[in-house]
């Protein structure tokens, strides 16, 4: 759980949440995927979805993300674009600092054009 300065505890799950509505929200971003499982995720210390991880330690928050992207758009520019709109909606919502947002591109769907 993130705990901002007002001393307001967070659920991951509720970070997790957060983070898929802003990376939806980016242009290029077809959808979210499934990442992998892992054992801090199965016993409980990390919080997430299948395509967010959320860790969280003294108001610090990292995010790791699966995407599947359009190929109309570069892939590095859709990744910049979902890092910096997921620190700020993160940071804005939940007054905790974001120090790492990890953008995995799992897919990229070909257009009608490039088929």
């Amino acid at each position: 759980m993130a705990n901002n300065n007002s001393g307001l505890a967070i659920n991951n799950e509720v970070i997790a949440k957060m983070t898929e509505m802003a990376t939806l929200e980016t242009e290029g971003v077809i959808a979210m995927s499934n990442g992998p499982i892992s054992m801090p995720k199965i016993l409980g210390k990390m919080g997430g979805t299948r395509s967010v991880t959320v860790s969280t330690a003294e108001g610090i928050i990292n995010i790791e993300l699966f995407v599947k992207v359009s190929d109309k758009f570069k892939v590095c520019d859709i990744a910049e674009k979902i890092q910096q709109s997921v620190k700020e909606k993160l940071q804005g919502m939940t007054g905790s600092a974001v120090t790492r947002v990890n953008v995995v591109v799992t897919d990229v769907e070909l257009s009608e054009e490039s088929k």
